[in-house]
């Protein structure tokens, strides 16, 4: 009975039309609130952010992830397009932090440290890198886990972005 059980579950996985989405509990729910440390002398990513108004990309990220080196000019990317990116710097030394972005670049409109993974633990963060669209009222839109790549932008993220942007 339980390897009918796990056949199954494995089977409906393998049926979805996007195996590699991971659907966030917290779509359509205001985002959890931000409580970040200071990461050194960046500007600190607080919780008004997530509700200025403006459309945000909200990226957990670590020196130590290797993804999130391979995501690294996506994200850098997106930036120089005007899209504002909020750093969350995950369970990481802040001194490799930084030597992450002085060497890869800086994205981040603003960024904090959530050494504990405290904030990551409220927003579902399950591995790194982690990505969510967040629209100006501070509602999650879309959730992705894993590294960012020109084709998840395309096919996932600006989709998202034009939601949001659209208030739909």
């Amino acid at each position: 009975m339980l390897l009918a059980g796990f056949v199954a579950f494995v089977a409906v996985g393998n049926f979805r039309e996007d195996r590699d989405d991971l659907p966030s509990a917290r779509a359509g729910h205001q985002a959890p609130t931000v409580e970040l440390a200071p990461l050194e002398d960046q500007p600190l990513f607080t919780d008004d952010m997530l509700r200025s108004g403006d459309v945000v990309l909200v990226n957990f990220w670590a020196s130590w992830c290797p993804p999130c080196r391979a995501e690294a000019p996506v994200v850098e990317a997106l930036a120089h397009e005007g899209i504002t990116v909020l750093g969350v710097n995950y369970r990481d030394e802040p001194d490799r932090a930084m030597d992450f972005l002085e060497e890869l670049g800086n994205p981040y409109a603003a960024i904090g440290a959530d050494p504990r993974a405290r904030m990551g633990l409220d927003w579902g963060v399950v591995g790194l890198p982690e990505t969510f669209v967040i629209d100006g009222e501070g509602n999650i839109l879309m959730r992705h886990a894993g590294p960012l790549t020109d084709e998840i932008v395309e096919s996932r993220l600006r989709p998202a972005l034009a939601r949001a942007a659209s208030g739909s």
